[in-house]
């Protein structure tokens, strides 16, 4: 009888560990669908970084260099929910390492070509490279996370800090060597590539079950979607126009360096803080309470004094940055027959209205001054707070792993 216990305790803490290495083997693959997801991302930060240079050495005007950040943003950004809509069509995984391959190609030769145009192109590349991207990673990140806001926020985590150390890696390498270096910032993509691979083969015996079971999970419910795209819409519009003009209402120099710092800072500790809340809170509760706090945050950089301004730049990235993550696994929820484009839209079309009205608010700063544009960007979190309230968080679809043979983890 003793030699039972003894077994049946054995075996008790064998399937302890074995729960144990599942849990490591899950949150791995979420780190390197993360690294990943930095590996395409530094691509949308590496455009505005390659600008200056396009500048001093090609002689580039004003006009055409926002034609080049045009190029990237404004057709990642339409072209996005296209994608989105071809993979609710079909299963495309191979789209995932291509599609980073061409991000890191497009800025690769944008570089070394001969002539705006080609120039233009090769960043269009780019930036079709990106938008290809986003929504088939999504599913597989959605499938991965197993429904865990906090896993979800780690792959989202991975695209903030991709986008915000692309001036780190770009500036030093082509300040060293020139534009003729820009082939070797391809580097992220294969990287980022070789590691998603390894994921997308360890997931690819779960798809077809994560497609059923989302197919069978009810109705899309347009309506709150639409609530959520124009809730997204707002924020973008709040944070880009930060990002865009707070270094300059620092003063420039080092104090908007520092300035931009906190902001890309802020960030990533409201991406994490988010899924963490989320878990606690449920997601729109937290979607409420950060737009709610980000109204005061966004006030504070206009208003407080001095030193105390970063303190609200780093509590305006936090509040704004915490429901990132959580956007795109409720728009996938909320359309659990169109993951896809559900991806598309949380991380491409809303986001990317910021950018295309932050001309705007460079109009209001020239007609009155900065301070009064800046002032201008209080009102769009409250306006994201009001339509969080109308919202309710939906039954999340958590597609179960199919088990694999003799596996008892599907490992």
């Amino acid at each position: 009888m003793a030699d039972f216990h003894d077994g049946l305790a054995f075996y008790r803490k064998r399937a302890t560990w074995s729960r144990g290495d599942d849990r490591g083997v899950k949150a791995n693959r979420i780190v390197m669908l993360a690294v990943g997801h930095a590996g395409v991302d530094v691509y949308q930060g590496a455009v505005p970084a390659l600008v200056p240079f396009l500048v001093a050495q090609r002689g580039y005007g004003y006009v055409a260099a926002s034609g080049i950040v045009l190029a990237a943003t404004l057709l990642s950004s339409i072209v996005q929910p296209v994608f989105g809509a071809l993979t609710d069509r079909r299963r495309m995984p191979w789209l995932i390492p291509v599609s980073m391959l061409t991000a890191g190609l497009g800025v690769a030769l944008s570089g070394v070509t001969d002539g705006y145009v080609l120039t233009w192109l090769a960043v269009a590349l780019s930036g079709l490279g990106v938008a290809a991207y986003h929504p088939e990673s999504a599913r597989l990140a959605r499938i991965a996370s197993e429904g865990s806001h906090v896993r979800m926020s780690w792959f989202s985590l991975g695209g903030t800090l991709g986008f915000a150390t692309a001036p780190i890696i770009v500036t030093p390498l082509l300040s060293l060597w020139g534009l003729g270096a820009s082939p070797l910032l391809v580097l992220p993509a294969v990287v980022g590539a070789l590691l998603t691979l390894t994921v997308i083969r360890s997931l690819a015996r779960h798809g077809e079950r994560a497609r059923a079971e989302a197919r069978s999970a009810g109705r899309d419910d347009w309506a709150s979607f639409v609530r959520l795209t124009l809730v997204i819409v707002f924020r973008s519009i709040a944070y880009v126009g930060l990002s865009a003009f707070v270094a300059l209402y620092m003063g420039g120099g080092a104090a908007g360096a520092v300035a931009l710092f906190v902001l890309f800072a802020g960030g990533a500790v409201g991406t994490v803080l988010g899924g963490r809340l989320a878990g606690r809170w449920g997601r729109v509760r937290t979607m409420r309470v950060a737009y709610a706090a980000a109204v005061p945050a966004v006030a504070g950089v206009v208003l407080a004094p001095g030193l105390f301004a970063y303190v609200f730049i780093a509590a305006a990235s936090i509040t704004l940055y915490a429901p990132f993550s959580l956007h795109v696994t409720l728009g996938q929820d909320f359309l659990p027959n169109r993951l896809g484009t559900a991806s598309g839209v949380t991380l491409g079309l809303a986001v990317s209205a910021g950018g295309l009205t932050s001309p705007l608010v460079g109009a209001v700063a020239e007609a009155s001054s900065l301070r009064v544009a800046l002032a201008c960007l209080i009102v769009f979190p409250a306006l994201s707070w009001l339509l969080a309230r109308t919202l309710r968080d939906p039954a999340p679809v958590v597609p179960e792993p199919t088990p694999a043979r003799g596996s008892a983890a599907g490992d």
